[in-house]
């Protein structure tokens, strides 16, 4: 595709992005191979967009591209700032970091104006809902997936770098075209307030917005409580249909939200009156016995997970899917067969005693998981940090939370990145002596992840229950200026003792 016949088609979609003079006669007009944000991914016939950034400015790193294959710059800078660009064109745009998803997109096709994209977004669930939602579609739709713990196309996992639960715009678009190119008529996007803030998902066209729950989270990056829930409103001011928990104390502000753009309301929940009401939810174990009324049908199921929360991720994938076209009374016949998520209350051994990962990393899915597993006669353990360079009001509730759901609380690392790891311990020890808790006694602090996991098990008896919390699916671990491999479930199998299944 030409430059310019690309910059026009975004244009023509975001013209707001990209201003009047993105419209202005190019000396040259090649080829553009793909398009890219970040300068060490050019490549030979690549188009660079230049974005400012928290922590620098892509501008400054356009003569690198270019060195490494880029034939065209887009940027919001004066050219005469831009230096190394040699015969390359530039494209000045009003605001680079709003124009890349629009071009991303066109370079992809808008692949998303042709598949059915359903979004999904909450504080917590929105992965373990967003794994069900693809299961129960698939049976029915070629669905392709995107979330945190994996990337899905018709049981092929594909590769994603990084922690973010939302891709940057360019693989966004780029995956969802595998997906279209492979056939798939449908595709789960797990969509998170970053993704929204950033603009990563800015040309992302949504039929279904489905919204988990909301409790205070990333306030670091969105600043107060109510931006961040107005982040997560973007997905129902633009789906067609938003599918929310009627029990959640964000729901009102989100049905405001939906039907103020004129989208369809679906509720989920126990609420009397929910369109797909949770009648009754018994735990058994290793799973969740349900009895469901969707949509005026009465169905029952049976959903292999533990965590009575789970209950409502199911009925909210259940409510969505049924948008869809799938039955109800068959979405219900394809929960048992659910695989589970990758560090979503992944049980890894039961015996000596129980050891489960899960990814649960705020106060309240911490508090969640802890009150989840635990069982008359056993004592419950628990590993968990707090990340660095992330939000820090949660430290020490994620202590509090610990010293209060568990026996034994072991505080360690989780992506200390630039942070002394021991600022961060100690913020956590602060609340959960707030919460009771004692040092040496019912909590410890081990900044070494796998010396903390090592001492969970040494302190663990016969029938107990550990939770290794936090990392979940993640496969690195970020320390000062380093990023190590990391695989939870695999170094908690790896440091079981002889003997343990």
């Amino acid at each position: 595709m030409r430059l310019s016949e690309l910059v026009a088609l975004a244009a023509a979609r975001a013209p707001e992005a990209l201003g009047p003079a993105a419209a202005a006669p190019l000396a040259r007009d090649p080829d553009v191979a793909a398009v890219v944000q970040d300068h060490r991914r050019a490549v030979p016939g690549a188009l660079f967009v230049a974005r400012r950034g928290e922590r620098s400015d892509g501008h400054a790193f356009a003569g690198e591209a270019v060195a490494r294959g880029a034939v065209a710059v887009v940027g919001d800078a004066p050219a005469q700032e831009v230096t190394g660009l040699g015969d390359a064109p530039y494209v000045r745009v009003t605001d680079a970091k709003r124009a890349l998803p629009w071009l991303a997109a066109a370079h992809a096709g808008f692949p998303s104006e042709r598949l059915r994209v359903l979004g999904v977004t909450g504080t917590d669930g929105k992965t373990t809902t967003s794994f069900l939602l693809a299961h129960l579609l698939g049976a029915r739709h070629p669905t392709g997936l995107v979330s945190t713990a994996a990337v899905r196309l018709r049981g092929e996992e594909l590769p994603l770098e990084g922690h973010f639960t939302t891709p940057e715009a360019t693989e966004v678009q780029a995956l969802l075209a595998r997906f279209l190119a492979s056939g798939a008529t449908h595709a789960v996007l797990e969509s998170s307030s970053h993704g929204f803030s950033q603009r990563r998902l800015d040309a992302v066209a949504y039929a279904v917005g489905v919204v988990t729950n909301v409790s205070p989270e990333h306030l670091d990056h969105h600043g107060t409580f109510e931006a961040y829930v107005d982040a997560k409103a973007t997905l129902v001011r633009r789906a067609r249909a938003a599918v929310l928990n009627a029990d959640d104390q964000g729901f009102a502000a989100f049905a405001a939200a939906a039907r103020s753009a004129g989208a369809r309301v679906v509720t989920y929940g126990e609420r009397p009156g929910a369109d797909v009401r949770l009648r009754r939810v018994e735990e058994a174990p290793g799973a969740l016995d349900l009895a469901i009324e969707a949509f005026g049908e009465p169905v029952r199921a049976r959903l292999p997970m533990v965590g009575r929360y789970n209950a409502w991720n199911a009925a909210g994938a259940l409510a969505a899917a049924a948008l869809e076209g799938v039955p109800a009374a068959e979405a219900a016949a394809s929960l048992p067969t659910f695989p589970g998520v990758p560090g979503r209350m992944q049980v890894i051994a039961t015996e000596p005693f129980t050891v489960i990962v899960d990814f649960a990393h705020t106060p309240p899915a911490l508090a969640k998981a802890l009150a989840a597993v635990r069982r008359p006669g056993a004592r419950t353990l628990v590993v968990v940090g707090s990340a660095g360079e992330r939000d820090p009001g949660k430290r020490a509730p994620l202590g509090a939370e610990a010293a209060r759901g568990a026996d034994v609380a072991v505080f360690t690392e989780e992506d200390s990145r630039s942070e002394p790891i021991e600022a961060i311990l100690a913020e956590m020890a602060r609340g959960a002596d707030a919460a009771g808790g004692r040092a040496g006694e019912t909590y410890h602090l081990v900044p070494d992840r796998r010396e903390a996991i090592a001492l969970a098990y040494a302190l663990a008896r016969p029938g107990d229950v550990v939770v290794l919390a936090g990392k979940g699916h993640e496969r690195t671990l970020e320390r000062t200026h380093e990023v190590l491999p990391w695989d939870e479930a695999a170094v908690a199998r790896e440091l079981l003792p002889p003997g343990a299944r």
